[in-house]
């Protein structure tokens, strides 16, 4: 065998012997150990229309992220106003989205005020008229809040599901403030809806007494405090809207079943700076109520007996088993930064899921040996090279979808179908090129290498339209369509390494070591 072949040769075995390795594991129901040790076991992953599950479209409301980071600044900016005494109590108020507005006592002095002012970079005075004046947050600001919300909302889902045990799932950006998130494989739709879409903002604020409440359900609420309900009895609480600690600091949260009597409750630990802030709250307000607050939710309000160091709290409130959990896992994973909304909910059944797998099988194997039956009825012997070459290329297709960790879904089926169509196109382009060869009476070997040589530029710009409409497909396309795209991207370059290497190789072996003067095509 000549060098060149012998070269060639080795590189398709190579190529074999990696697709070997990359498709065993989808083959067999269970890799040995030994193998996992040496080889990767991963198996071809099924999307979310054949395996079953949600498919989700969450709209991010990043104007209410860049609210409540308005809303914010303006309660510190109030709180430190008012230790200087240059406001009044209700002095600070947020305007609109971004707006905060701050009314000076007489004779207060601004420059003392522009000093906390100046503390928060990202705002700008927006207007002055007498003892008022407006801040307002700027617009890189603004734009780099929104930005940032949408990609920390998907974090945060992502650690939640990642929790949550769903495998092989899907969470990406779509757009400036939507996320696409595919969960294969659910059997709960709903606790996984759930899940993801709690905000979980936990917050610890103080409760004033039963008498200012009375009176602030009449209509007659104080400036900084708000009115929110229990969830377990709906009892109303007159809470302070300054927040004293909130779930960031948290560093674990765990479900608690150390009190029967109460039922499953929720224990957590903050790190070393919210164990030393807790501490604090506790030890100037004993004999207080501290509400601990989800979500705009009073969960329990304690009395605080003394100061409570250590840096522990927890959270009870009629939990069943399962919420305990989840109510343990938002909170480790944080909250999200901004509420979301469900924009489109689509479920799949997992029985729908496998009726589509077998009916994709199936019309893969009869399209496939048509073309084989077509192949080797028309082209001879030539035929039977194609057909060899058809099976390869679906062997490398799967194999390079198990070790890319693509999803296969019905529309990626149907890519694979075209591919096979694709891949005896080419083989059609060269045999009908070699016919022509021969048929104006040159010689089998250089009937061979005039062929391919000619078909080789029609081949390429045919394949590399489709490849780039692919291309295209998978950027704009979400899911499904991303799975037909894939299939087809991988399924073309395969082709094009079958019917340009391995069949090439094929008819040089036989036409340089043999002498061959009638070619079977």
């Amino acid at each position: 065998m000549p060098k060149a072949l012998r070269v060639r040769f080795f590189i398709i075995i190579a190529v074999l012997l990696v697709g070997a390795v990359y498709i065993t594991p989808t083959l067999v129901s269970q890799v040995p150990s030994w193998w996992a040790r040496i080889f990767p076991e991963q198996r071809i992953r099924l999307g979310l229309d054949l395996k079953g599950g949600i498919h989700l479209v969450l709209g991010v409301q990043v104007e209410k992220a860049v609210e409540n980071a308005t809303e914010r600044v303006a309660l510190e900016l109030q709180d430190a106003l008012r230790r200087k005494k240059l406001v009044r109590a209700d002095g600070v108020r947020r305007e609109g989205m971004t707006d905060i507005t701050i009314k000076f006592r007489e004779g207060a002095e601004k420059a003392k005020a522009m000093e906390e002012i100046d503390e928060y970079p990202n705002f700008e005075i927006a207007s002055e008229s007498g003892s008022a004046m407006t801040i307002r947050m700027r617009s890189d600001e603004v734009e780099r809040l929104k930005r940032n919300v949408v990609d920390q909302g998907r974090d945060t889902i992502a650690n939640r599901i990642d929790q949550f045990g769903v495998a092989e799932t899907t969470i990406r950006k779509q757009g400036k403030d939507r996320l696409l998130v595919e969960l294969p494989g659910v059997s709960d739709p709903q606790r996984a809806i759930d899940l993801i879409g709690k905000t979980a903002l936990l917050e610890f604020k103080l409760v004033e007494d039963e008498r200012r409440t009375e009176r602030a359900l009449q209509g007659d609420v104080p400036p900084g405090t708000e009115i929110l309900y229990g969830k377990d009895d709906n009892r109303p609480y007159l809470v302070n809207k300054r927040t004293l600690l909130t779930g960031d600091s948290l560093t674990n949260a765990s479900v608690d079943l150390s009190d029967p009597s109460e039922g499953p409750a929720v224990s957590m630990n903050f790190n070393r700076r919210g164990g030393r802030q807790f501490g604090m709250i506790t030890e100037e307000n004993v004999r207080r109520q501290l509400a601990i607050i989800l979500d705009d939710v009073v969960y329990s309000a304690p009395v605080i007996r003394e100061k409570i160091p250590g840096g522990r709290a927890r959270v009870s409130g009629s939990f069943t088993i399962e919420e305990a959990t989840d109510l343990a896992i938002v909170l480790r994973a944080g909250s999200l930064p901004a509420p979301v909304e469900i924009l489109e909910n689509r479920t799949v059944g997992p029985s729908l899921g496998a009726d589509l797998i077998r009916k994709g099988i199936l019309a893969t194997l009869i399209g496939s040996l048509l073309v084989v039956v077509f192949m080797a009825f028309y082209y001879k012997l030539s035929g039977l090279v194609a057909d060899l070459a058809l099976i390869i290329n679906l062997f490398l297709l799967m194999a390079a979808l198990s070790g890319l960790q693509a999803a296969l879904t019905l529309p990626g089926i149907a890519g694979i179908v075209l591919t096979m169509g694709i891949a005896v196109d080419a083989n059609v382009l060269i045999f009908e090129r070699i016919r022509e060869e021969l048929r104006r009476g040159r010689p089998v070997r250089g009937a061979v290498e005039t062929g391919y040589a000619r078909a080789f530029t029609t081949i390429l710009d045919a394949n590399l339209t489709t490849v780039l409409t692919a291309i295209v497909l998978w950027i704009v396309g979400t899911g499904p369509i991303q799975g037909f795209a894939v299939t087809l991207i991988i399924g073309i370059s395969v082709s094009m390494f079958t019917a340009l290497v391995v069949t090439r190789f094929i008819f040089d072996y036989v036409t340089l070591t043999r002498r061959i003067e009638k070619l079977s095509i």
